[in-house]
């Protein structure tokens, strides 16, 4: 069975996700470090973790299965759902792949490293209904493919 786990902490598309997961007939983690308000769909659960850097993204690595899809922003978590064969999408719609995402990682790094000099200010650009649109049609394709392994 198909899961789907969200890293839900900051995530812009949680109702997006569960369109398609309800549409699909898909349990669903909403997994943060609190601030979710509970859905009444049980095909849905709310995780609320302790508070720290890493408590989300180690409750869903810990959990994830090959077939489930797993969608974050962060790079580090979606190396490690890779690893477990499952897949990541970012909530812009652009996967996560094994074959980039060492690239990912060290660019995360690099980026970093760039900021704590003070080298690079600001952040990523700001979300967008093409973001949006673009995470709809990536998840729907990336869960009919679980489905189907």
């Amino acid at each position: 069975m198909v899961e789907i786990y969200v890293d839900a902490d900051a995530c812009p598309v949680k109702d997006e996700v569960l369109r398609v997961a309800a549409r699909h007939g898909v349990k669903t983690w909403l997994v943060s470090d609190g601030g979710i308000r509970p859905v009444r769909d049980p095909m849905v659960e709310v995780v609320i973790v302790a508070r720290g850097a890493d408590a989300a993204d180690d409750w869903i690595a810990e959990r994830i299965g090959s077939r489930d899809v797993c969608v974050t922003n962060d790079i580090p978590l979606a190396a490690r759902c890779l690893e477990k064969g499952a897949q990541a999408v970012k909530p812009n719609g652009e996967p996560f792949t094994p074959d980039g995402i060492g690239m990912a990682l060290a660019g995360r790094n690099l980026m970093q490293g760039l900021r704590e000099t003070g080298e690079i200010t600001g952040g990523p650009r700001p979300f967008s209904k093409a973001d949006r649109s673009r995470f709809l049609d990536r998840l729907e394709v990336t869960v009919q493919a679980a489905k189907r392994r």
